[in-house]
């Protein structure tokens, strides 16, 4: 069964992300590659005193310029596609959500 990876990268990193998910087995679909789909929006975060964040300084709110990338990979390799994006990714924690996809009817 298919999962479907949400993840929120700054532009610059888009690429390097995409390449890393797409190395780990993630974007197919059918007889289709590199399959990903993103937009851009504003993300908001104020890091704690300890964190040490790529963008802005900590105790300090900040709005960010970023991109919303989604891909689909299949459930057993769930692991492996968590693991190149924590790898790929400059955020030291990033937002990303995981989701099951429903079987299509045949």
């Amino acid at each position: 069964m298919n999962r479907k990876l949400v993840v929120f990268v700054p532009r610059e990193a888009l690429d390097t992300v995409r390449e890393a998910l797409f190395a780990a087995g993630a974007g197919r679909i059918g007889d289709y590659a590199r399959c990903s789909w993103y937009t851009q929006g504003t993300g908001t975060f104020l890091g704690g005193e300890t964190t040490d964040p790529t963008v802005g300084e900590p105790g300090r709110e900040e709005r960010v310029a970023e991109l919303r990338l989604e891909t689909v990979y299949p459930e057993e390799l769930e692991a492996e596609v968590v693991r190149a994006l924590r790898a790929a990714h400059p955020y030291e924690e990033p937002a990303f959500d995981l989701y099951p996809l429903a079987e299509p009817p045949a």
